[in-house]
């Protein structure tokens, strides 16, 4: 084993077991110094580079520069010329510049490179710079590279965005926002047709109302039936998934093929959007040839797609917004009127209720009077017909006469009482004890109920004093017995 090459990296152990005899490098024993040392610092490096040896430009790499290779044929001790042949007219004046002895650095440089699955757009920024001999001979170049193809494409995602974005800020309707959307995003991925489509309620049937096309491209503008471009058309788009065709003239049966190219398409791909479980929209991009759709094309079609819906909802909602102000305008115009308007029904209303309890409070009180009146009118009915009854005793007739006398005097009081309501008058309440007051009309009370019912008046032994109306009460004791004989029907049980 050689002492120079004491890496445990992958690579290392590559440079150990590779035939160098049959290379213009010839055995590892035989390499000048300034190559084992180039090369052991380049094998212990945790960044991207690789060595450029000689005329021939043999290359060694390290194992970070693995990765940039891709899927590329196995290049350890090959050309770097033929390694990277797709890009070499691009790269060898950076190459013949650094053999000249000049150092060369350069960001983000864009090349078309294959890495095995097809022509692919990468960005690399690096740093060229020859290797010397002791003499101070050139005789190879280190390449110390790192790919930013991913940073490239996030700043422009990120530009594009804002640029949509920027472009869509004020408007105010949906069609202004597509129209601005498919021109800036047909532009950025250079396709030949951009659309946006609202689906229908089936989940089926979609107008193409928003469509940008290229010069010399057909406008896709129409109705149209996602069952025509194919069960994996509707399998992956209602599922949520984007339908990405390189070329429909292979992944199509013929028939199914021929509605993408009645579109004027080969290649495309359309992005669903799936909201509260079912298929809305879809932003579908087409193009002329056929092509393989980047990583990048794709997460700015995504991204387009929903920011887009974003901003038609956003303005969707500003419509709203406005028709709910018009009408709030109006209401207010009109506000003061339906208020004058409803105040005076109001009023009306409360006026026909104040008089609908005034009448019916009269002929509560009308009821009362004739009811209290009827009782009055039985107790002298009553004790007339006693007084008509021959034999009557002197005592009893006397008693008789005072019922109806005293009777007589309550229904002047009510009478009174009555004329004094209607000349709103209050009443003359005054204290006096109860029990000496129902002692005084109980035996009138007996005469009220008939012969056959016996009224017994049982008082308390002190004093129970009251302030009423003398005559209220009076009345109300009467109004009382005789509800009383009412519900006995005239007799004691």
């Amino acid at each position: 084993m050689m002492n120079w090459l004491q890496s445990s990296s992958d690579m290392a152990e590559r440079v150990r077991q590779h035939d160098w005899a049959s290379t213009p490098l010839g055995p590892l024993e035989q390499w000048p110094d300034v190559l084992k040392t180039t090369a052991a610092l380049c094998f212990a490096s945790s960044f991207p580079q690789a060595i450029v040896w000689g005329p021939q430009l043999i290359t060694l790499y390290n194992d970070a520069f693995t990765p940039i290779l891709g899927d590329k044929p196995y290049a350890l001790g090959r050309p770097f010329s033929a390694i990277w042949s797709e890009v070499w007219a691009e790269i060898s004046p950076i190459a013949n510049a650094a053999f000249e002895g000049h150092a060369t650095y350069i960001e983000n440089f864009p090349l078309l490179i294959e890495r095995g699955a097809g022509p692919e757009q990468a960005y690399f920024t690096f740093c060229y710079s020859p290797i010397r001999d002791p003499q101070g001979k050139v005789v190879g170049m280190l390449d110390t590279v790192t790919e930013t193809t991913a940073t490239v494409f996030l700043n422009r995602r990120l530009a594009v965005l804002d640029s949509i974005g920027s472009a869509v800020a004020n408007a105010n309707d949906a069609a202004s926002i597509m129209s601005t959307t498919t021109r800036l995003l047909a532009e950025q991925l250079h396709v030949s047709n951009c659309a946006y489509a609202d689906m229908d309620a089936d989940e089926d049937w979609f107008p193409f109302a928003g469509n940008w096309a290229a010069p010399g491209s057909p406008s896709i503008v129409g109705r149209y039936s996602l069952a025509s471009f194919g069960a994996r058309a509707v399998q992956q788009l209602r599922a949520g998934e984007p339908l990405v065709v390189q070329d429909n003239r292979v992944e199509f049966a013929p028939e199914q093929a021929a509605n993408y190219q009645a579109l004027g398409a080969l290649a495309t791909v359309c992005f669903p959007l799936i909201k509260n479980g079912r298929l809305t929209a879809l932003m579908a991009v087409h193009h002329k040839a056929a092509r393989a759709w980047s990583p990048y094309d794709l997460a700015l079609l995504g991204e387009v797609t929903e920011r887009s819906w974003a901003h038609i909802e956003r303005v969707r909602a500003d419509a709203a917004v406005r028709e709910g102000l018009a009408a709030i305008t109006e209401l207010n115009a009109t506000l003061e009127q339906r208020v004058q308007e409803r105040t005076t029904a109001l009023t009306e209303a409360e006026a026909a209720l104040r008089q609908s309890q005034k009448l019916e409070a009269i002929g509560q009180l009308t009821g009362g009077v004739a009811h209290d009146f009827n009782n009055l009118l039985t107790i002298i009915r009553s004790s007339v017909d006693f007084l008509r009854q021959p034999g009557l005793s002197e005592q009893r007739r006397q008693r008789y006469m005072g019922a109806v006398c005293d009777t007589v005097e309550r229904a002047s009081k009510l009478t009174s009482q009555l004329l004094a309501f209607a000349r709103r008058q209050p009443l003359n309440p005054e204290i006096f004890d109860a029990g000496q007051r129902v002692r005084n009309i109980g035996e009138m009370l007996e005469s009220v109920t008939g012969a056959r019912i016996h009224v017994q008046v049982q008082l308390p032994e002190h004093p129970c004093h009251v302030r009423v109306d003398a005559s209220q009460f009076e009345t109300a004791l009467i109004n009382m017995a005789l509800n009383a004989r009412d519900a006995m029907d005239g007799q004691a049980p």
